[in-house]
């Protein structure tokens, strides 16, 4: 017998490209054209990158308007987040903007805030509500980091949709 191994097996194991990860590469719909983007550079890259990627976006992080800042009493704390995590929602016009704040020495926490900030901010109020609760469960980092983490961010989207929510509803009476 001159062959070894399984029958039709090939070692240059032809028509394999380069494995990539498909974590993220269900149908997301409803996604506003800068979480959509975001999304698709995290889903582009490997795993190693993607980590990079996140830790950009936390150098990224706008700061709390001094406004804001010098009043804890207007931020939420995000009880998800292992970090101490605030953040707070206005809507203006119809306009959304959200300012969070996160340690330096949370990296993967801030890179999450910054990136729910900068996707967030400058939607309107009906964009915003319609983003998909799982959303951080679809950028393609939940092999990356700790379920927590990702439970952090989810922490953090449902609680500046609550307080969106609580914005037009007061705006209404």
């Amino acid at each position: 017998m001159d062959r070894v191994g399984q029958r039709g097996a090939r070692t240059d194991r032809y028509g394999c490209r380069a494995r990539r990860s498909t974590e993220g590469r269900g149908i997301v719909t409803n996604l506003p054209p800068v979480l959509a983007e975001i999304r698709e550079d995290f889903l582009s890259l490997e795993h190693p990158e993607r980590l990079q990627l996140l830790l950009e976006f936390a150098d990224d992080l706008p700061e709390m308007p001094a406004r804001l800042a010098d009043h804890p009493e207007l931020q939420e704390r995000v009880v998800e987040c292992q970090s101490p995590v605030y953040i707070v929602l206005e809507v203006n016009d119809g306009i959304v903007t959200m300012h969070a704040t996160a340690p330096p020495e949370a990296p993967t926490t801030r890179g999450f805030a910054s990136i729910l900030a900068q996707g967030i901010s400058g939607l309107e109020v009906e964009e915003m509500l319609a983003i998909p609760d799982d959303f951080p469960q679809t950028i393609g980092l939940t092999q990356a980091v700790s379920p927590l983490r990702i439970a952090g961010m989810t922490g953090m989207l449902l609680r500046a949709k609550r307080q969106v929510r609580a914005i037009v509803a007061a705006n209404e009476h």
